[in-house]
């Protein structure tokens, strides 16, 4: 139901309940709706004979109310893993740091999650300590799966990330030299912006979360990539699709409307929904300036898609990628590691 008609049934049945216990709102996340008209003024007057807070008023509301109306245990339809792009064809401004990250976090948190390093440069790869897979001979790659040369198991090319933290939880499939050419090879497949979902749907089953760290690249890299996160039939809104990481500058805004264009061009040709989950701003520094400060704020105005968090210029990130560590192993206390974990919350799963 909609979030304004389930405030104001709270609210009346908060008006015929006695004795409600004082609910915790220390640190709590702001949000408003709308009330019908002399509504708030009735809600103050009840407040204000009840010796109560506004805040508290409406808190002792709404959790009556959520106690009465529990959330399923479970989805109403059977629901696809999570798949995730971390998409911005501009270089260096953080897919890779992201991508990781958030898988990281949401392995810590128990799901089982399978990163995709999909960018031809193999920076994930290298990051977390499989550079040497990258230039293998005579191996399967994730382009042959995509082609339909492969004669063996995708399962063959994925390697788990060690570490009591992950818990076998979290597993990489490596990029490969020959993705350099993958644009040129796509052009010959039929179909090929489903190709990255043919190659990886026997992997699907063994996972609750997909991320894929995208190409710095537009084209059909990129179109498959668009076209794996669409929102499948029976699937819920807002559950996969696109996170883009920014910076506060001039030219993230141009790259993000040419992404932006690209994904419009796609849904239309392809009569498909592709979900923007939201902006990460990356790497943010307020002592850049003031138009350093100006385009950070021009992002948070943005409500679709909306900034998800904003992310400081910290160390720890380049730290642990340059130790190839993975950033929960090497600072699971740092400002970007809890930054990660906030992050994969957010992520319907």
């Amino acid at each position: 139901m909609d979030i304004q008609d389930a405030t104001e049934h709270a609210i009346n049945t908060w008006y015929s309940a006695d004795g409600l216990p004082e609910v915790k709102t220390e640190g709590a996340k702001t949000w408003g709706t709308f009330l019908p008209v002399g509504e708030p003024d009735r809600f103050k007057t009840t407040c204000a004979e009840r010796g109560v807070t506004y805040v508290q008023g409406l808190a002792q509301a709404l959790t009556l109310w959520l106690a009465n109306h529990p959330s399923p245990s479970a989805p109403l339809v059977a629901q696809p893993a999570v798949r995730v792009l971390v998409a911005n064809q501009k270089g260096g401004v953080g897919k890779t740091f992201l991508s990781s990250g958030m898988a990281q976090a949401l392995a810590e948190a128990g799901k089982r999650v399978l990163l995709v390093d999909y960018d031809p440069q193999g920076h994930l790869t290298a990051e977390l300590g499989f550079e040497d897979l990258m230039y293998e001979d005579d191996v399967e790659t994730l382009m042959m799966h995509m082609d339909g040369t492969a004669k063996g198991e995708i399962h063959n090319l994925l390697v788990a990330l060690d570490g009591e933290r992950f818990g076998d939880r979290l597993h990489l499939l490596p990029a490969s030299d020959d993705a350099f050419l993958r644009d040129v090879a796509l052009s010959k497949v039929s179909f090929s912006e489903a190709a990255l979902e043919r190659a990886l749907e026997p992997l699907e089953n063994d996972y609750d979360v997909i991320i894929i760290d995208g190409p710095p690249s537009l084209g059909l890299n990129m179109d498959t990539a668009l076209y794996y996160v669409r929102r499948r039939n029976g699937e819920l809104a807002d559950r996969s699709g696109v996170i883009t990481p920014v910076w506060a500058n001039k030219a993230s805004h141009r790259a993000f409307r040419l992404l932006k264009s690209q994904m419009d061009d796609l849904q239309k040709k392809g009569r498909i929904q592709i979900d923007y989950l939201g902006l990460i701003v990356n790497a943010y520094d307020s002592r850049r300036g003031k138009l350093v400060k100006a385009n950070k704020e021009q992002w948070e105005k943005s409500s679709s898609p909306s900034v998800l968090a904003v992310i400081g210029d910290l160390k720890e990130g380049r730290e642990a990628a340059d130790g190839e560590i993975p950033l929960l192993e090497y600072a699971p206390e740092s400002e970007h590691a809890q930054v990660m974990r906030d992050l994969a919350k957010e992520l319907a799963v």
